[in-house]
């Protein structure tokens, strides 16, 4: 019997056979049927409840037939090798029941422990069910596991690396044509991922490499430099006496700025500036002008060429003194400084561009940049543009890239252009044939074909994303994860060039991959040695069978759209005046941006025209259901359309960045940092798995978190803080963030549903926050210092808790009885340490700091009573200093460490200062040797002493101690106390310290 055919259903209704979950609820009903669309997407994936399994199952039955022929087929006189003798053994059967035994022990981990990724109530990471095209062709090649780094290990899946490669330019608007003329011939190759992608993007412009050579299929590969030393290493061999110098009074080449020029007159600056085509054409150009053959070029090039000479001895020759750099916004992923680490050419050189505010790359910060490289003649490797950062879905200008690129060339500078699109790639897909950059009707919502509950309207892109993603046609390279946008396994990444000659930069040749007279291996281009052609298989399947037009990707990719801006509209419109919080998404909604744009603006209008639109969304968009709001936008004008503000909500490709913050119970909001990103992460914690003992199952909803370092983000991360009510300082923003890849959860609406849940969550987490942060009576500690005639109290302060938030030094008077006690106490034991607790809920500046009194305990350490029933007065403050963020010091001092002084002239005492969070506790009586004394006024009121050569910034963080309350309190220490790690610290008894005495002002 013959294996089954493969049944890949990509068109028409597909009978849903698990139609009603367990509770007989269905988010599709029959009108959905109306969608083609749906129809198809609903077509590609298992499903959130398996409800494709049966088809799913069909093609892994055909698979593993056609496998199983596969090897009957191979010479079929060979025989059997494993006998029915052997499969009936006791052993045989031993062997294969534990590793069935194993198998389903496994299966039943992965499905009661694995992030359910296929529901739709998943809206965190970029994952989500895989296409079934994609798990199919993972599957299927994996069996046979063919190793895409030679034709001979892949001779099947090395040509579906090359299809997919093929398959990736035409998306992005590569031409594939070899005779159009003046446009390069694109190319393509499948990577582990975009963190390769972008090595290989570096190293091809900036690395070692072999192989500039427009025959790759010759043995004889010309060594070759990247794109910006190659032409000084040819330069070297042109110059007098040099074994290309017959070509130099001819040869000739045009500069970026126009100007044409001979090869050996061009300056060092010259050199590192010529455009791609330029460069790459030079190869090609020696061979048709002058004859020279790749064997001649490559023996020059091995005595000239970088990886001969080394980096260094060229940069010497050229007296290059200052290093090229790669420019990006400093939003970029944590590949590019890595790569550039790896490549050689420094993470620091690799130079972030501040963020506009919703996270774009600045252009004029980027403008600032390249005026200065050109001004400093600092030669510029390449400006990235990101289509689809990592984190805020945001697509940087690649259009004002290229412009700035034209300007810059005129002036004597240029660089090459890569965008990184490991994120946007696939959603070119969505830009239809004939788009013209300009055409009015770009603006204009698609037209919807679907009716009834189940209807998932298409969306299209935002006008300026539409054509920054059009442009990715003229960029010189480009990075793509089939792994993310394109519903494909990992590892799937991908590295497009413009021009296919780019990859002869990253050729690597090696006997055992690449031998004469063999077709062409496509291992060896890029970094990767071994790797997997299932990979391949499943990029080129999945391909395949959803296309990569609008009618495939892009129509899937349109109805995620449309899901990510309904629930960019709960965001955007969740929270009002009234709320025990506010909801603000990091991209401007329209009114808030017209607003903000109108120079006559006021706070006042500023905060209607942000009210009216929030209420316009819970009208036209929060309640209604899909069909409703198409039917409804036939009556509305152009610029009132529900679909057209929908369009214009969230991030430009599919992921929400938004932060909360609380109100105190009297409606006041919180304005500091610290305690809104203490709200944000407890939320995060709650919808998300942080630990193995998490159950993925348990979890309602998922969504994730990413941060706003003020290093990274700027004024990007100051202006969303203001949006909050936030304070404006230097603390990271925590922010919330989730990406939705599924097109399901809008039909019967159930993004409701998860609204709900998240809403939930955060009422019961604003709860926490205002306990936390709203000061009430409490039980107060405080470490006891001997004075003359009275006793130093230092709070035992907590960064956590408002009531104990404050570094707070006080003297008090203790009634005889109990200072006797505590006297003969400490007498009898000096290394204790003592602690005076109130004996009742205390509101320190109500009470204590107001009459002066109070009733407390002493207590050790240990938590041994001294005595009860102490009556306390005079309680009197020498330093109280709150210890809210805005009033820590974020700039801490690199050279000391700063502690208060106080006490009398014979019991002088120290606390350290805590100007950072968390932080460490530390108090001591010390003895002072100063000439001339310290008035005694000075010690009675404090001042501020500073450690010589106790360098606090190189211990902060400090390591939490067993006495640590919390992580995020403050440590006690106490000299002479505490585990050996904390024996060995620097504060201990006997030691002696340079310091320096100042006046607190």
């Amino acid at each position: 019997m013959g294996p089954k055919p493969l049944v890949i259903k990509m068109n028409g209704a597909i009978s849903d056979k698990t139609k009603d979950g367990p509770n007989g609820i269905s988010y599709t009903t029959k009108n959905s049927e109306d969608d083609e669309s749906h129809q198809m997407i609903s077509s590609l994936f298992l499903g959130p409840h398996a409800e494709n399994y049966e088809y799913f199952k069909s093609n892994i039955i055909a698979i593993l037939e056609y496998t199983r022929d596969a090897r009957l087929n191979y010479f079929p006189e060979d025989g059997r090798f494993i006998s029915e003798q052997v499969q009936a053994s006791s052993t045989f059967t031993k062997s294969t029941d534990k590793i069935g035994n194993a198998v389903k022990k496994a299966a039943e981990l992965l499905s009661k422990h694995s992030v359910p990724w296929w529901s739709p109530r998943y809206a965190a990471h970029m994952c989500m069910d895989m296409s079934m095209p994609s798990l199919l062709g993972y599957f299927m090649t994996m069996l046979y596991n063919p190793n895409n780094v030679s034709i001979e290990a892949s001779p099947l899946t090395m040509v579906a690396e090359i299809e997919a490669g093929q398959q990736l330019c035409e998306m992005f608007g590569y031409n594939l044509n070899p005779e159009a003329k003046n446009v390069p011939v694109g190319w393509g190759h499948i990577t582990c991922g975009g963190t390769v992608a972008n090595l290989e993007s570096i190293w091809y412009v900036t690395s070692v490499m072999a192989g500039l050579n427009r025959y790759p299929d010759d043995d004889t590969h010309m060594s070759a430099r990247n794109l910006k030393f190659y032409p000084l290493a040819l330069r070297n061999a042109v110059k007098d006496f040099g074994p290309l110098s017959f070509l130099s009074s001819t040869f000739a080449v045009e500069t970026c700025s126009g100007i044409k020029k001979l090869f050996k007159d061009l300056s060092k600056w010259e050199l590192m500036n010529l455009k791609v085509p330029t460069v790459l054409e030079i190869p090609d150009r020696l061979s048709v002008e002058y004859g020279i053959s790749s064997v001649f070029l490559q023996n020059v090039m091995k005595k000239y060429g970088i990886q001969s000479v080394g980096l260094g001895t060229l940069e010497r020759q050229y007296d290059i003194d200052k290093p090229m750099q790669y420019m990006l916004a400093s939003t970029r992923h944590y590949s590019w400084p890595k790569s550039g680490a790896i490549a050689g050419i420094g993470s620091e050189n690799v130079v972030g561009i501040a963020p506009d505010i919703e996270a774009r790359l600045d252009l004029d910060d980027l403008d600032k940049h390249l005026k200065a490289s050109l001004e400093k003649q600092q030669a510029v490797y390449a400006v990235v543009a990101i289509i689809g950062s990592t984190e805020e879905g945001a697509v940087d200008s690649l259009r004002g890239v290229l412009r700035l690129r034209e300007i810059y060339q005129a002036q004597g500078l240029s660089f090459v252009i890569h965008a990184d699109a490991a994120w946007g790639g696939y959603f070119a897909s969505m830009i239809p044939k004939d788009f013209k950059p300009g055409d009015p009707k770009n603006a204009e919502p698609p037209t919807q074909t679907g009716k009834g509950d189940g209807f998932v309207p298409d969306a299209s892109l935002r006008v300026d994303t539409q054509e920054d993603i059009y442009a990715l046609r003229y960029a010189d390279s480009i990075t793509v994860d089939p792994h993310k946008a394109g519903y494909i396994p990992y590892p799937a990444g991908g590295l497009c060039y413009r021009d296919d000659r780019m990859r002869f930069l990253i050729t690597w040749t090696s006997p055992y991959i690449s031998r004469a007279g063999t077709t062409e291996s496509i291992g060896i281009y890029g970094v990767e040695g071994s790797k997997p052609g299932a990979s391949a298989m499943s990029t080129w399947l999945a391909n395949r069978c959803i296309g990569m037009g609008t009618d495939g990707y892009g129509a899937l990719l349109g109805e995620v759209s449309f899901t990510i801006s309904r629930l960019s509209a709960h965001w955007a419109a969740m929270s009002t005046n009234s709320s025990s919080f506010t909801c603000v998404p990091l991209n401007l909604p329209p009114a808030e941006r017209k607003a903000m744009e109108d120079p006559n603006s006021t706070p006042e209008s500023y905060a209607k025209a942000v009210e009216e639109e929030k209420e316009k969304i819970r009208q036209q968009i929060l309640n209604k259901s899909n069909q409703e709001i198409i039917d409804e936008d036939a009556d509305r004008a152009p610029e009132d359309k529900a679909m057209v503000l929908l369009r214009a909500l969230g991030s430009d490709l599919n992921i929400n960045a938004f932060a909360l913050n609380f109100r105190y119970s009297d409606g006041t909001l919180n304005d500091d940092v610290e305690e809104a990103n203490y709200l944000n992460r407890r939320v995060v914690e709650v919808l998300s798995v942080d630990s193995p003992e998490d159950d993925p199952t348990k979890i309602p909803f998922y969504l994730t978190s990413t941060e706003f370092e003020h290093e990274l983000y700027g004024n990007c991360a100051q202006h969303f803080k203001k949006r909050l009510g936030l304070a404006q300082d230097e603390l990271s923003l925590f922010v919330l963030r989730n990406v939705l890849m599924t097109p399901f959860p809008t039909e019967g609406n159930f993004i409701d549903k998860m609204v709900n849940i998240f809403q939930e969550v955060v009422e019961k987490e604003v709860e926490v926050c205002r306990k936390r942060n709203e000061a009430k009576e409490n039980h107060h500690s405080f470490i006891m210092q001997d004075g003359e005639d009275k006793v130093y109290l230092v709070n035992r302060s907590m960064f956590y808790l408002a009531s104990r938030r404050r570094q707070l030094i006080a003297s008090a008077k203790l009634d005889d009885k109990s200072l006797t006690t505590y006297r003969d106490a400490k007498k009898a034991n000096p290394d204790e340490t003592y602690f005076l607790s109130t004996q009742h809920k205390e509101d320190i500046t109500a009470t204590m700091l107001s009459d002066g009194s109070f009733q407390a305990v002493i207590t050790t350490k240990s938590g041994k009573t001294i005595t009860t029933g102490v009556t306390g007065t005079s309680f009197t403050a020498i330093k109280d200093r709150p210890l809210n963020s805005k009033y820590r010091d974020h700039g801490y001092p690199t050279t000391h460490m700063p502690f208060y002084l106080y006490g009398d002239p014979s019991a002088p005492h120290i606390d350290h200062m805590l100007l950072l969070a968390p932080n460490i506790q530390l108090s001591a009586h010390i003895s002072l040797s100063v000439t001339p004394p310290l008035p005694p006024s000075l010690l009675r009121e404090g001042c501020i002493l500073l450690l010589h050569d106790v360098r606090e910034a190189s211990m902060q963080p400090f390591l939490p101690t067993t006495t640590s309350p919390s992580p995020s309190s403050s440590s006690s220490l106490v000299p002479g106390q505490g585990p050996t790690s904390e024996r060995n610290f620097f504060f201990k008894r006997g030691s002696r310290f340079q310091a320096s005495v100042f006046r607190d002002r």
